[in-house]
């Protein structure tokens, strides 16, 4: 909750609690996939063990060439620096998940990935038309029950007088 109040961007660890604000060099343009119905964020993550196996996991930390597209405001840099460790998980549980991925690429999306533990997906896009383009290309799919589109970062609540 703190972040929704604070805005911008930020790195979280630990559970998502500790919070160090980002660098962000300009507007990021996203498409947001919602599915119909939903999934067990538990489910996802015993799937996420059970694929790995008895794979060490690495602690999480953000990548120099993320942190870099951020403050760059590189869309491109961004879409080749990001990733979602639950993405096999969710598709695994929820395969019709790989035909919203696809769909969104096939549209031109620069990077498209499970958002969280699913099964909203995410799809950065280049600018606000391509957003526009993706948009409509997933609308029409067949493959989501809504398109949400969204840009940012963005400012940080504001108290009205």
């Amino acid at each position: 909750m703190p972040f929704s109040l604070v805005g911008g961007a930020a790195l979280g660890r630990g559970r998502g609690e500790l919070l160090t604000p980002l660098e962000v060099g300009g507007t990021f343009h996203w498409v947001f996939a919602v599915a119909d119905g939903g999934l067990s964020t538990p489910a996802v993550y015993a799937e996420c063990d059970r694929l790995r196996g008895s794979a060490a996991v690495p602690e999480p930390e953000a990548s120099a060439a993320l942190l870099a597209a951020l403050r760059a405001g590189d869309a491109v840099g961004l879409a080749a620096a990001v990733t979602n460790d639950l993405q096999a998980a969710a598709v695994s549980l929820r395969p019709s998940l790989a035909e919203t991925l696809g769909a969104g690429a096939q549209a031109g999306a620069l990077a498209a990935m499970v958002s969280g533990s699913g099964p909203t997906t995410a799809f950065l896009v280049e600018d606000a038309s391509a957003a526009e383009k993706v948009a409509d290309a997933l609308r029409s799919s067949g493959t989501c029950r809504a398109v949400r589109v969204a840009s940012g970062p963005v400012p940080g609540a504001v108290l009205l007088p």
